[in-house]
């Protein structure tokens, strides 16, 4: 068998992550996308909906359709922003909040079963990895060169 390359670690890996989030979330009948969502937004002063798509690495059109539904669901309410009144900042509401706990009881227990399973040198060498990929891609490093396709 070939060996498998650090590509398809990662996406196999984050498949089966997103697999398990979205499980757990269905047992409460939300969806990983909206505990992430949940999750980045502040409990105590909202969030500009602005701010919200970079800080989640979402695309603007994915967020509001993310939005639409947490509105929906009265997880989130939509404010105009009185410091900037061509914003909005989202708050969550008393579900919202809520859910906003169930979301981060699910993350910290991911967090602690892996912790549990893995040892401490090998949990910091796999963020060390982590971050450099995640450098070697922001400051453009792979792909400095086109690569050229034989014909």
């Amino acid at each position: 068998m070939k060996e498998k390359t650090i590509d398809y670690v990662l996406r196999a890996t984050w498949i089966a992550v997103s697999k398990m989030y979205n499980e757990e979330a269905g047992k409460a009948g939300s969806t990983m996308a909206t505990g992430f969502a949940l999750l980045s937004i502040d409990p105590e002063n909202g969030t500009p909906s602005t701010s919200l798509g970079p800080k989640m690495g979402m695309e603007a059109t994915s967020l509001s359709r993310i939005l639409r539904t947490m509105e929906e669901k009265g997880l989130i309410l939509r404010k105009k922003n009185p410091k900037d009144g061509r914003s909005v900042l989202i708050y969550l509401t008393e579900f919202g909040r809520e859910m906003r706990e169930y979301s981060k009881k699910v993350v910290l227990r991911f967090d602690e079963a892996v912790t549990e399973a893995v040892p401490k040198e090998d949990l910091q060498s796999f963020i060390k990895v982590a971050n450099t990929i995640m450098d070697l891609i922001s400051e453009k490093k792979i792909y400095k060169e086109e690569i050229k396709i034989e014909k």
